[in-house]
């Protein structure tokens, strides 16, 4: 089945629309919001006004790229959550007025599932693809979680975040150093040129396979308050030692459960996904222990790790293939559903 499938993600503040034929990615067309950028972190009521601004010149965008015409497309898939629910009124809206318009069956997708199903993307390469079941670390701005994934939509969260997610604690590491937002890939660029054991943080000490990192983000915070103290330049002079010890504490605390995961499990066949899986510093712990542990690992390209349609596309794919349509009922949710 190569059926022409347009996906729709406005989760949060990227409006993106992508088409796809069968797994094989056609289009993946991204508008990032720069809005944000002097908050420091997304404005919902600013993100759902620019998804309006932004989702009909994106996916006609889309459209164009993938060379076909609207009336070709056999499907439409959208994320209809977890995210930001004004972001996501938007996407679900157009999805369903574009559907009926078209008389086309419509998909809703899970946003979490959707980054786990990016590693089924084809765009033309020879990627490999994790066989079932595996493991799955996904991580992300609002979400870090380890996955078993038995089938395309058999996931079973083993490990979760009890507060705060790692993303977050990278963007407000780079809060409280004065770098600008998203923080996450500027932490990550600066952490290459300094010593990941130059600061030292507490690290949560959490039960069985269950993340939390609001106690890390607390001991940055004091580390550096204290530090300030004594010496008002204390950021600038220790910058990428600090980056790059920030980003060492938080892959120690991902790494340590994933590792404990696959022990538990027996799973060997390990994935990451995510925004955060776009991270140099992971990508190379990922390959540290796939040499100790014979792990086998996938890691996703960029274009298919942060927040993008192509996922969208993808799972609503696989979604046509088991006769899993939404209705015109259906209404975005903010939090992950059970199930």
């Amino acid at each position: 089945m190569n059926e022409y499938i347009l996906g729709i993600e406005s989760s949060c503040d990227d409006t993106s629309a992508a088409v796809t034929k069968g797994t094989l990615v056609l289009s993946n067309v991204i508008a990032n919001q720069q809005v944000h950028e002097k908050f420091g972190g997304v404005v919902p009521e600013l993100a759902s006004r620019a998804h309006q601004q932004n989702i009909i010149p994106v996916i006609d965008t889309a459209i164009k790229q993938a060379n076909i015409q609207k009336n070709q497309l056999q499907a439409v898939a959208f994320t209809r959550g977890p995210g930001l629910i004004g972001s996501l009124l938007v996407g679900t809206s157009f999805a369903k007025a574009f559907a009926l318009s078209l008389n086309i069956p419509l998909y809703d997708v899970d946003h979490m599932n959707a980054h786990i199903l990016a590693h089924f993307a084809n765009d033309g390469s020879e990627n490999p693809v994790p066989e079932f079941p595996f493991l799955c670390l996904t991580v992300s701005g609002g979400h870090t979680q380890i996955v078993v994934v038995k089938d395309y939509f058999e996931m079973q969260i083993i490990g979760k975040t009890i507060d705060d997610a790692a993303g977050e604690a990278f963007d407000k590491a780079a809060k409280i150093m004065g770098l600008p937002y998203p923080g996450g890939p500027v932490i990550d660029k600066l952490a290459k040129e300094g010593n990941p054991n130059a600061f030292t943080f507490s690290e949560p000490k959490i039960s069985g396979l269950d993340y939390s990192f609001s106690g890390l983000k607390t001991s940055i915070l004091y580390l550096i308050r204290d530090a300030l103290k004594k010496d008002a330049d204390f950021i600038e002079k220790n910058k990428v030692d600090l980056c790059a010890s920030v980003q060492h504490a938080i892959i120690r605390i991902l790494m340590k459960k994933l590792v404990l995961a696959s022990q538990q499990t027996g799973i060997k066949q390990i994935a990451i996904a995510g925004g955060v899986s776009a991270n140099s510093g992971l990508h190379k712990a990922m390959q540290e222990a796939a040499a100790k542990y014979g792990w086998k690992i996938f890691i996703p390209k960029l274009s298919f790790s942060t927040d993008n349609a192509a996922m969208i596309a993808i799972a609503g794919y696989f979604k046509l293939l088991k006769g899993k349509t939404a209705t015109q009922n259906a209404v975005p949710y903010s939090r992950q559903q059970n199930g």
